[in-house]
């Protein structure tokens, strides 16, 4: 497995971002191309061309964009509109060579209902059109356990919408254990984010820095805080089980550091480096 970052953790641009993943030894990085430098409008042949120079000549390549408009597909008349951005979106990954778009799609509903349909038509549209181009729509792990988004993926009949999974985002928000997960998503994954932290009612001795002031368990509940991201290894995803569990279903992809909050965030992802380097090692996952 290789160890790659999302570039907008570090806060900062395109660039810059790129040369501070090298820095940190990482052999790839994600990207948005819904916001910012790289949106498909954008990206003319000559910049695309000075994207790639900028992230080759560090020794990297893209270990897949990310296509996330935050809406998800369960409203027909968004649906018209950014089921066709996100086609561009994929265009953009095969142009820059990932030929995979991770994307939220919104919670999929455990029963069948009217929303379910709507984000299954959308989603089949994604997929048959990734199938045809040879790429991947990767959903993000999380609004719903595993077995849930599995069995959605089983319905649409085609293959080209795939899995980002997310560790932390099963654990923070439903309470399913990655390797539970991956028995029923393990054949779709062809990404991951690197993430960690703790479903807040599961661990009451939990604070969070505040302005200037750790909160408590109690009052982070108040404020309406249901879970936190942590740097890796401080949180509940146990990666010496999920990680020899996501190589059993034959992935050897990227480990994509993602850091969205704390105020250290170059700190913490050299920290996740330097723990998914260890882990690699010891499970000779590399």
């Amino acid at each position: 497995m290789k160890i790659g970052v999302m570039v907008e953790s570090f806060r900062s641009d395109f660039r810059t971002g790129v040369e501070k993943a090298a820095a940190l030894g990482a052999a790839g990085i994600q990207a948005y191309a819904t916001f910012g430098e790289l949106v498909p409008e954008n990206m003319t042949p000559a910049k695309i061309k000075e994207t790639l120079d900028i992230v080759h000549s560090h020794g990297l390549v893209f270990s897949a964009l990310c296509g996330d408009y935050g809406c998800g597909f369960a409203n027909p008349e968004k649906n018209a509109i950014y089921v066709e951005k996100s086609k561009r979106v994929l265009d953009l990954s095969i142009e820059l060579g990932c030929k995979i778009v991770t994307t939220h799609i919104g919670v999929v509903p455990e029963e069948e209902n009217e929303r379910k349909e709507i984000m299954r038509k959308a989603c089949r549209e994604l997929a048959e059109y990734a199938d045809s181009v040879g790429a991947a729509f990767a959903v993000e792990t999380g609004p719903e356990k595993g077995k849930i988004l599995g069995e959605f993926l089983d319905s649409l009949g085609a293959q080209g919408v795939r899995v980002n999974f997310d560790p932390a985002n099963l654990v923070m928000c439903v309470d399913d254990r990655p390797e539970e997960a991956l028995k029923y998503l393990g054949k779709y994954v062809v990404h991951t984010h690197a993430k960690d932290g703790i479903m807040l009612k599961k661990r009451i001795e939990a604070k969070l820095a505040i302005g200037e002031e750790a909160k408590e368990h109690a009052a982070l509940l108040e404020m309406g805080h249901k879970y936190l991201e942590l740097p890796l290894g401080e949180g509940d995803v146990n990666f010496d089980v999920y990680l020899p569990a996501l190589a059993a279903t034959g992935y050897d992809g990227f480990l994509t550091i993602e850091r969205e909050v704390g105020e250290t965030p170059e700190k913490d992802i050299g920290m996740a480096a330097d723990f998914l380097r260890e882990k690699i090692a010891k499970f000779n996952l590399g």
